[in-house]
């Protein structure tokens, strides 16, 4: 399962910005990136949005003469761009079969004209001119995600308290509000796999319970057997958080990049670092779900110092709300939308 999606790009500052977002939702190297439209459909500048965000100062200029460009980027991988448009089928298999090697980011121009399939995951890039813009269409082949019915079914393993799949739902409800945001604003992101991001982001929620923290309306009379299968899942993770925990199963059942989603939407002090757009938005998503409801950041913090610190003064609240009010501007330069 694969996340798909289309966006307008009605100026080249949008598709710069595009671009630039596509940086912000790679989760593993190497990774090929096909880039596929005719003449003057915007793949430089495209390209121009990407190589800024992985802090490439150098021009991005085109390949065509050159065959090959390789660039140091800020994430510690080159950055290799080729052109085919130049180049027979055969020619074209030739020169990247001399770069399969490569460990990081390998962005093909002219890729529809390849018969071979990559050795690597891809990202494949579709612009063309539409009215006076241009149209984007996206294919994320790199990361697999899993399917609702999986979902569930993790779930009934567990046996997850019914609220806490009631809580995540919902976040994943908001979650697919911010997708769609930030896909009118021209950003790239992955749709489906946030979604899931947030239907299982709370999976092992029940690793953190503590008998001295109230659960707010719900209370911790569970079955003797299900504190049973929880106990057995502390010890498959030992010594982890929630978010640990699950990052950790889902990479054990090859879902990695979901993982990394979730691994960084807990509260922690100081916070790991959120880089990608699915964990900001995530992370956001989940500050704005008090336990099936949609709240402001106001009212989740006010809750959560209730709970966690019986009301009294916490700095660690105040700079946790501090990160997501960040984050709310950073995602949402013109007022946080409708959830």
């Amino acid at each position: 399962m694969n996340d798909s999606i289309s966006i307008w790009l009605p100026s080249e500052e949008k598709t710069v910005l595009s671009g630039a977002s596509l940086g912000q939702t790679l989760y593993s190297f190497p990774v090929d990136i096909h880039l596929r439209g005719e003449l003057g459909a915007g793949k430089t500048t495209f390209l121009q949005g990407l190589a800024k965000f992985l802090g490439i100062e150098d021009p991005l200029t085109s390949p065509t003469y050159a065959l090959e460009q390789r660039y140091q980027t800020n994430m510690g991988v080159p950055f290799i761009h080729i052109d085919c448009y130049r180049l027979s089928s055969a020619q074209s298999h030739e020169l990247l079969r001399a770069t399969d090697d490569q460990n990081g980011i390998r962005v093909i121009e002219w890729a529809d004209r390849l018969e071979h399939p990559s050795p690597h995951p891809v990202i494949i890039i579709d612009l063309k001119e539409e009215n006076a813009g241009r149209k984007l269409m996206c294919s994320f082949q790199d990361a697999p995600i899993p399917s609702r019915e999986q979902i569930l079914a993790w779930r009934k393993e567990v046996m997850l308290p019914g609220h806490i799949g009631e809580h995540c739902d919902a976040v994943a409800r908001v979650c697919r509000a911010i997708a769609e945001n930030l896909q009118e604003q021209g950003r790239l992101i992955r749709p489906l796999l946030l979604e899931r991001a947030g239907e299982i982001h709370d999976l092992f929620r029940f690793v953190d319970f503590r008998p001295e923290i109230s659960s707010g309306p719900y209370q911790n009379d569970y079955s003797e057997h299900q504190k049973q299968i929880h106990a057995t899942w502390k010890t498959r993770y030992p010594n982890k958080k929630h978010e640990q925990v699950c990052a950790a199963f889902l990479k054990d059942n090859g879902f990695d990049a979901l993982g990394q989603i979730v691994s960084v939407h807990g509260l922690y002090n100081p916070s790991p670092p959120k880089i990608t757009i699915e964990q900001k938005a995530l992370f956001y998503a989940d500050k704005r779900v008090r336990y099936a409801d949609v709240v402001t950041l106001e009212e989740r913090f006010e809750d959560l110092r209730d709970r966690y610190a019986k009301g009294k003064e916490n700095p660690s609240s105040e700079q946790w709300f501090q990160e997501v009010r960040s984050i709310e501007k950073e995602l949402f330069p013109d007022g946080p939308p409708s959830l």
